[in-house]
């Protein structure tokens, strides 16, 4: 029994060895320099030697032209597997003597790329990020020339998802796949919410991005790194006194802070407020029209319950893009302009009668 138990614990550690050896190796895996892709740009650099030593560009086929040697495959790879490939064909065309080549690569600029990007989010499809004032320029600066290996801050997974129009309310943010050349990996972006570490990754041309589904988190709704930072929405307040929406102080298309409801774009409308016995009983109008379907639905409530009686999301609803709030008078002010419209119709009649 005694064996049995030593076993056991021996079989234990082990496991929290090879976990841990496993977990290192996955860390470790994720600092490796960025693989290269079409548009990047490497400094390649030989002691004395002018003729292979340039400014290399990526091109549309994931290759670099290099004199002599014609067109070097290397989208996919880092700048020290570069290093190897060009070195060992150098050598191998008889341009330079074994061991006595020293060639190095840099980075000399990261381009904007291209990528995939579906599931739970605004604007799904292809995305260009990396997008810089610079971008379609060949020129290489002197200044660029002594920065080598700058940092492709706008190049990684969280910047890709704000061009997707950020996550929506219903994303899986624990279980995000990348798919980069038939492998998948799996990351968890739920520190960007909670202030918890997170790793960010770097993404090369051709890396397709899966946000999945699960429940509606409220807690998704505010602007972040990986959600958009405002919605717009339209906005119609024809009240009475005010003719028209310049009179009521508002646009027909107001921005909101991300995670805002309705009651919140209710009263960024004008629509609440003013006199209690004559406004208190308005009800306010939101429409959202599905973007795939073209289904409209709508939500009619009184302002006065929105305002002091809303405690969940089907009574008061966060704001989505492009969404409709319209708001309708009192029924006083409603009894009273039927009043006042029969009032100038049969007034000039009767003076009609009365001439005639």
């Amino acid at each position: 029994m005694v064996n049995r138990r030593k076993t056991e614990r021996k079989y234990r550690s082990f496991l929290g060895i090879l976990g841990a050896t496993v977990i290192s190796l996955i860390t470790a895996s994720s600092s490796l320099a960025l693989p290269l892709s079409p548009g990047d740009r490497i400094s390649v650099s030989i002691p004395n030697e002018k003729y292979f030593a340039r400014i290399y560009e990526v091109n549309q086929n994931g290759e670099i032209e290099v004199p002599l040697l014609g067109g070097v495959a290397v989208a996919g790879l880092e700048p020290i597997e570069v290093e190897t490939k060009l070195s060992s064909l150098l050598i191998h065309e008889g341009y330079f003597l074994k061991d006595k080549l020293q060639l190095t690569v840099e980075i000399a600029d990261w381009s904007e790329i291209q990528v995939f990007i579906t599931g739970e989010l605004f604007l799904p499809g292809r995305v260009l990020i990396n997008e810089t004032k610079e971008s379609g320029s060949l020129a290489i600066s002197p200044e660029t020339l002594q920065i080598t290996g700058r940092y492709p801050f706008r190049r990684y997974l969280t910047n890709a998802i704000r061009s997707a129009g950020g996550v929506l309310p219903t994303a899986n943010i624990k279980e995000i796949r990348l798919i980069r050349q038939e492998k998948e990996y799996m990351i968890d972006l739920s520190g960007i919410f909670t202030g918890e570490p997170v790793t960010d990754i770097p993404l090369i041309a051709g890396d397709r991005i899966i946000v999945p589904a699960t429940n509606f988190q409220a807690e998704l709704a505010r602007p972040s790194q990986i959600t958009r930072p405002a919605v717009n929405v339209f906005a119609s307040n024809l009240s009475i006194p005010a003719d028209s929406n310049a009179t009521s102080s508002i646009k027909n298309n107001i921005t909101l802070t991300y995670g805002s409801r309705f009651s919140q774009g209710v009263i960024a409308a004008n629509c609440v407020g003013g006199t209690h016995a004559t406004n208190a009983h308005r009800h306010a109008l939101l429409l959202r029209t599905n973007q795939l379907t073209g289904e409209t639905t709508y939500l009619d409530r009184p302002i006065e319950d929105l305002m002091r009686d809303s405690y969940n999301e089907r009574q008061n609803p966060l704001l989505m893009p492009r969404d409709g709030i319209a708001c309708y008078d009192s029924r006083i002010t409603n009894t009273r302009d039927i009043i006042k419209t029969f009032a100038e119709f049969f007034i000039p009649f009767r003076i009609f009668q009365e001439l005639f």
